[in-house]
């Protein structure tokens, strides 16, 4: 856990910071690469990224904050609501901030959609990877008490006490890993537009909530029939991504008929 990468002169620069502007740019760089075996300009999805950039830091703070307002903001100074340097951004909150400034920005563009969200799909992935990183090392988002062989320790002064913890950042940036590469080979192989975009919506929703069962911070108000916010957010995931892969599909199926 190493929360402060360096200073600039008294200005602490944080990991988590560090590791989401990372994040950014490794999306931006990939579905650029991505963009041309589509023939979609590079400015496109630069311009674009601004966009998303924009509606995914948003919408994660939103969530975090109205979701622990009580518990971390109530009485705090009010700026300490725009203190995303210091954690708190809930993924599904960003996805769907992000979602909702690139539909408006294709429309306004007059940019195929589904096209649009294939190019970006894995590369999100892709920036998952670096953002739980940029978790273990803020010391949020940590996993259960456990005794395995790889379990982590926290500083003693960290919420877990320096007890022996699932390495719940670790699990979710190998799944997501993994999603990318899975992601990036099907983009190749695609049949119809919006195909990868549902399959990112199908995977991640199945993979979150596996990383979900090992974690150890969420306060008792936030675990529902003993599955977490996350879980519960990923079962309507999951379902409109099933949905999507089968209109999608079938649309394509007719148009080919």
């Amino acid at each position: 856990m190493h929360p402060i990468a360096f200073y600039l002169g008294s200005l602490p620069v944080r990991w988590y910071g560090v590791m989401m502007a990372l994040a950014f740019l490794a999306g931006l760089w990939t579905a650029t690469l991505r963009a041309r075996r589509v023939n979609i300009a590079s400015e496109i999805i630069s311009d674009t990224t601004l966009w998303l950039m924009l509606g995914s830091i948003i919408g994660a703070r939103f969530v975090y904050v109205t979701t622990y307002w009580k518990t971390e903001f109530a009485g705090q100074p009010f700026s300490e609501v725009f203190m995303i340097q210091h954690g708190g951004l809930v993924y599904y909150g960003g996805l769907i901030g992000a979602t909702i400034a690139g539909i408006i920005y294709f429309r306004w563009k007059k940019l195929s959609l589904w096209k649009m969200t294939d190019v970006f799909a894995p590369s999100v992935a892709l920036g998952s990877v670096f953002g739980r990183i940029g978790c273990l090392l803020n010391g949020c988002c940590y996993g259960r008490a456990c005794d395995l062989t790889w379990a982590i320790h926290f500083p003693a002064d960290h919420e877990t006490h320096g007890a022996a913890v699932h390495p719940t950042e670790i699990y979710d940036a190998l799944l997501n890993l993994i999603l990318y590469v899975f992601l990036a080979w099907l983009f190749r192989r695609k049949k119809f537009d919006g195909q990868i975009f549902a399959a990112y919506l199908i995977i991640y929703a199945v993979f979150r909530s596996i990383a979900e069962s090992f974690r150890g911070d969420y306060p008792a108000d936030h675990v529902h029939a003993g599955l977490t916010s996350a879980q519960l957010v990923s079962l309507p995931i999951f379902v409109a991504g099933l949905a999507l892969m089968f209109f999608l599909s079938r649309r394509t199926e007719t148009k080919r008929g």
